[in-house]
Protein backbone atom coordinates (compact mmCIF):
# COMPACT_ATOMS: atom_id res chain seq x y z
CA UNK A 1 0.00 0.00 0.00
CA UNK A 2 1.52 3.40 -0.75
CA UNK A 3 2.15 5.39 2.14
CA UNK A 4 1.12 8.56 2.17
CA UNK A 5 2.99 10.30 4.61
CA UNK A 6 6.46 9.17 2.30
CA UNK A 7 4.66 10.64 -0.95
CA UNK A 8 3.77 13.95 0.97
CA UNK A 9 7.05 14.40 2.19
CA UNK A 10 9.00 13.51 -1.07
CA UNK A 11 7.62 16.38 -2.53
CA UNK A 12 10.60 17.95 -0.83
CA UNK A 13 13.52 15.65 -1.50
CA UNK A 14 13.68 11.94 -2.22
CA UNK A 15 14.02 9.88 1.30
CA UNK A 16 16.77 7.42 2.11
CA UNK A 17 15.52 3.90 2.10
CA UNK A 18 15.90 3.65 5.42
CA UNK A 19 13.83 6.90 6.31
CA UNK A 20 11.28 5.03 4.06
CA UNK A 21 11.35 2.08 6.15
CA UNK A 22 11.07 3.79 8.94
CA UNK A 23 7.83 6.26 8.07
CA UNK A 24 6.27 2.53 6.57
CA UNK A 25 6.84 1.46 10.48
CA UNK A 26 5.27 4.83 11.94
CA UNK A 27 2.30 4.59 9.62
CA UNK A 28 1.45 1.28 10.56
CA UNK A 29 -0.35 0.92 13.55
CA UNK A 30 -3.39 3.56 12.44
CA UNK A 31 -7.24 3.70 14.55
CA UNK A 32 -10.66 4.67 13.26
CA UNK A 33 -12.19 7.52 14.65
CA UNK A 34 -15.56 8.91 14.01
CA UNK A 35 -16.40 11.78 11.59
CA UNK A 36 -17.26 15.58 13.78
CA UNK A 37 -15.12 13.62 16.79
CA UNK A 38 -12.04 15.75 18.34
CA UNK A 39 -8.57 14.14 18.72
CA UNK A 40 -7.25 16.71 20.86
CA UNK A 41 -9.25 19.92 23.11
CA UNK A 42 -7.95 23.34 23.87
CA UNK A 43 -6.34 22.83 27.70
CA UNK A 44 -5.35 19.25 26.76
CA UNK A 45 -2.00 18.35 27.55
CA UNK A 46 -0.20 16.65 24.33
CA UNK A 47 1.76 13.43 24.34
CA UNK A 48 1.51 12.93 20.55
CA UNK A 49 1.59 14.18 17.02
CA UNK A 50 -1.22 13.41 15.26
CA UNK A 51 -1.68 11.83 11.03
CA UNK A 52 -4.06 12.13 9.20
CA UNK A 53 -3.79 8.95 6.88
CA UNK A 54 -7.69 8.96 5.61
CA UNK A 55 -10.91 11.12 5.75
CA UNK A 56 -10.59 15.22 6.40
CA UNK A 57 -10.04 16.91 9.79
CA UNK A 58 -10.07 20.18 10.77
CA UNK A 59 -7.59 23.00 13.70
CA UNK A 60 -10.33 24.94 15.39
CA UNK A 61 -11.31 27.50 18.22
CA UNK A 62 -14.52 27.89 19.54
CA UNK A 63 -15.58 31.24 21.11
CA UNK A 64 -17.10 31.70 24.05
CA UNK A 65 -20.76 32.45 22.29
CA UNK A 66 -20.10 28.76 21.15
CA UNK A 67 -18.93 30.06 17.57
CA UNK A 68 -16.18 28.33 15.92
CA UNK A 69 -13.47 29.60 13.44
CA UNK A 70 -11.88 26.58 11.07
CA UNK A 71 -8.01 28.00 11.09
CA UNK A 72 -6.36 24.54 8.85
CA UNK A 73 -8.14 21.87 6.84
CA UNK A 74 -6.22 18.64 7.33
CA UNK A 75 -5.90 15.87 4.62
CA UNK A 76 -4.65 12.56 4.30
CA UNK A 77 -0.47 12.51 4.72
CA UNK A 78 -1.19 15.74 6.85
CA UNK A 79 0.31 16.22 10.76
CA UNK A 80 -2.26 17.65 12.78
CA UNK A 81 0.80 19.81 14.84
CA UNK A 82 4.21 18.52 14.50
CA UNK A 83 5.01 20.68 17.08
CA UNK A 84 2.19 20.67 19.85
CA UNK A 85 4.13 18.04 22.03
CA UNK A 86 5.83 21.04 22.76
CA UNK A 87 3.45 22.97 24.13
CA UNK A 88 2.30 22.42 27.56
CA UNK A 89 -1.13 22.74 26.90
CA UNK A 90 -3.25 22.78 23.18
CA UNK A 91 -4.43 26.61 22.28
CA UNK A 92 -6.77 25.29 19.71
CA UNK A 93 -8.99 21.96 19.22
CA UNK A 94 -8.02 19.40 16.21
CA UNK A 95 -11.02 17.43 15.25
CA UNK A 96 -12.27 15.15 12.47
CA UNK A 97 -14.88 16.08 9.27
CA UNK A 98 -15.56 13.00 8.32
CA UNK A 99 -14.67 9.32 9.41
CA UNK A 100 -10.71 8.97 9.66
CA UNK A 101 -7.60 6.98 10.28
CA UNK A 102 -5.44 8.63 12.06
CA UNK A 103 -1.51 7.18 13.69
CA UNK A 104 -1.00 8.70 17.39
CA UNK A 105 2.95 9.37 16.76
CA UNK A 106 5.08 9.42 20.21
CA UNK A 107 7.68 12.04 20.96
CA UNK A 108 10.26 9.34 20.83
CA UNK A 109 9.40 9.10 17.43
CA UNK A 110 9.32 12.25 16.65
CA UNK A 111 12.61 13.20 17.71
CA UNK A 112 13.77 10.11 15.94
CA UNK A 113 12.27 11.45 12.82
CA UNK A 114 14.58 14.61 13.14
CA UNK A 115 17.87 13.21 14.07
CA UNK A 116 17.65 11.79 10.53
CA UNK A 117 18.80 14.49 8.32
CA UNK A 118 16.91 13.86 4.60
CA UNK A 119 13.61 13.70 7.33
CA UNK A 120 14.37 16.54 9.43
CA UNK A 121 14.33 18.88 6.47
CA UNK A 122 11.26 17.51 4.87
CA UNK A 123 9.78 17.69 8.54
CA UNK A 124 10.42 21.43 8.55
CA UNK A 125 9.85 22.01 5.18
CA UNK A 126 5.96 20.77 6.32
CA UNK A 127 5.50 23.00 9.17
CA UNK A 128 6.92 25.79 7.24
CA UNK A 129 4.10 24.89 4.26
CA UNK A 130 2.00 24.94 7.32
CA UNK A 131 2.71 29.11 7.82
CA UNK A 132 2.07 29.86 4.61
CA UNK A 133 -0.96 27.95 4.37
CA UNK A 134 -2.23 29.92 7.25
CA UNK A 135 -0.82 33.29 5.62
CA UNK A 136 -2.69 32.63 2.62
CA UNK A 137 -5.81 32.04 4.53
CA UNK A 138 -5.32 35.21 6.38
CA UNK A 139 -5.11 37.13 2.77
CA UNK A 140 -7.83 34.77 1.27
CA UNK A 141 -10.63 35.72 4.44
CA UNK A 142 -9.38 39.31 4.87
CA UNK A 143 -8.91 40.57 0.68
CA UNK A 144 -10.90 38.33 -1.25
CA UNK A 145 -15.00 38.37 -2.11
CA UNK A 146 -16.69 35.51 -0.87
CA UNK A 147 -17.49 34.03 -4.31
CA UNK A 148 -13.58 34.49 -4.47
CA UNK A 149 -12.82 32.71 -0.86
CA UNK A 150 -14.58 29.77 -1.29
CA UNK A 151 -13.08 29.20 -4.73
CA UNK A 152 -9.70 29.55 -3.86
CA UNK A 153 -10.19 27.11 -1.03
CA UNK A 154 -11.63 24.56 -3.73
CA UNK A 155 -8.56 25.17 -5.71
CA UNK A 156 -5.67 24.62 -3.18
CA UNK A 157 -7.80 21.37 -1.73
CA UNK A 158 -7.23 20.36 -5.35
CA UNK A 159 -3.86 20.75 -5.70
CA UNK A 160 -3.28 18.94 -1.85
CA UNK A 161 -5.27 16.27 -2.56
CA UNK A 162 -3.16 15.58 -6.04
CA UNK A 163 0.06 15.34 -4.28
CA UNK A 164 -1.32 12.80 -2.37
CA UNK A 165 -3.16 10.94 -5.19
CA UNK A 166 -6.29 11.80 -4.02
CA UNK A 167 -7.73 14.03 -7.07
CA UNK A 168 -7.83 13.77 -10.36
CA UNK A 169 -9.03 15.45 -13.71
CA UNK A 170 -9.86 18.49 -11.62
CA UNK A 171 -12.29 16.11 -9.32
CA UNK A 172 -11.92 14.79 -5.83
CA UNK A 173 -14.03 13.95 -2.79
CA UNK A 174 -15.30 16.73 -0.69
CA UNK A 175 -16.88 15.75 2.57
CA UNK A 176 -17.26 18.85 4.42
CA UNK A 177 -20.55 20.73 5.10
CA UNK A 178 -21.42 23.97 4.09
CA UNK A 179 -21.69 25.14 7.27
CA UNK A 180 -17.91 24.10 7.65
CA UNK A 181 -17.42 26.18 4.80
CA UNK A 182 -18.91 28.88 6.74
CA UNK A 183 -17.33 28.19 10.01
CA UNK A 184 -13.73 28.37 7.75
CA UNK A 185 -14.88 31.69 5.54
CA UNK A 186 -16.64 33.61 7.87
CA UNK A 187 -19.52 33.49 6.26
CA UNK A 188 -23.29 32.70 7.21
CA UNK A 189 -24.11 29.06 5.58
CA UNK A 190 -26.50 30.47 3.80
CA UNK A 191 -24.21 32.52 2.09
CA UNK A 192 -21.95 29.80 1.58
CA UNK A 193 -25.46 28.41 -0.06
CA UNK A 194 -25.69 31.10 -2.50
CA UNK A 195 -22.26 31.08 -3.49
CA UNK A 196 -21.64 27.59 -3.86
CA UNK A 197 -25.05 27.97 -6.27
CA UNK A 198 -23.37 30.90 -7.92
CA UNK A 199 -20.17 29.38 -8.47
CA UNK A 200 -21.73 26.41 -10.40
CA UNK A 201 -24.44 28.74 -12.10
CA UNK A 202 -20.83 29.61 -13.99
CA UNK A 203 -19.97 26.19 -14.36
CA UNK A 204 -16.86 26.96 -12.27
CA UNK A 205 -18.03 23.60 -10.25
CA UNK A 206 -20.06 20.79 -10.05
CA UNK A 207 -20.97 18.01 -7.84
CA UNK A 208 -21.13 14.69 -8.95
CA UNK A 209 -21.71 11.48 -6.71
CA UNK A 210 -21.06 13.19 -3.61
CA UNK A 211 -17.30 14.50 -5.45
CA UNK A 212 -16.39 18.19 -6.51
CA UNK A 213 -15.83 18.41 -9.87
CA UNK A 214 -14.08 21.22 -10.97
CA UNK A 215 -15.12 21.74 -15.32
CA UNK A 216 -11.95 23.89 -15.89
CA UNK A 217 -9.43 24.35 -13.35
CA UNK A 218 -7.00 27.06 -14.84
CA UNK A 219 -10.50 29.16 -15.10
CA UNK A 220 -11.19 28.38 -11.46
CA UNK A 221 -7.62 29.62 -10.45
CA UNK A 222 -7.92 32.80 -12.07
CA UNK A 223 -11.35 33.28 -11.05
CA UNK A 224 -10.41 33.03 -7.81
CA UNK A 225 -6.60 34.42 -8.09
CA UNK A 226 -5.25 31.51 -7.55
CA UNK A 227 -0.90 31.53 -6.69
CA UNK A 228 -0.02 27.95 -5.93
CA UNK A 229 3.43 29.62 -4.70
CA UNK A 230 2.29 29.31 -0.81
CA UNK A 231 1.85 25.39 -1.08
CA UNK A 232 5.70 25.42 -2.28
CA UNK A 233 5.48 21.87 -4.05
CA UNK A 234 8.19 20.49 -6.78
CA UNK A 235 8.23 17.95 -8.95
CA UNK A 236 8.61 14.68 -7.02
CA UNK A 237 11.60 12.43 -7.41
CA UNK A 238 13.81 15.37 -6.54
CA UNK A 239 13.78 17.38 -9.86
CA UNK A 240 14.29 20.49 -7.69
CA UNK A 241 16.94 20.01 -5.04
CA UNK A 242 16.32 21.96 -1.76
CA UNK A 243 18.81 24.90 -1.02
CA UNK A 244 21.77 23.61 0.94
Amino acid sequence: MDNLLTRKLEIFAPLPDADRRLLDHTVRMARLVDGRADLIREGDDPLHVRLILEGFACRYKLLPDGRRQIMAFLVPGDFCDLHIFILRTMDHNIGTLSPCRVVDIPRTRILEMTERPALARALWWCSLVDEATLREWLVNIGARSAEQRIAHLLCELLMRLETVGLASNGSYDLPITQAEIADTMALSTIHVNRVLQRLRAENLITFKNGALVIPDVPRLKAFSGFNPNYLHLTERNGSKEPRR
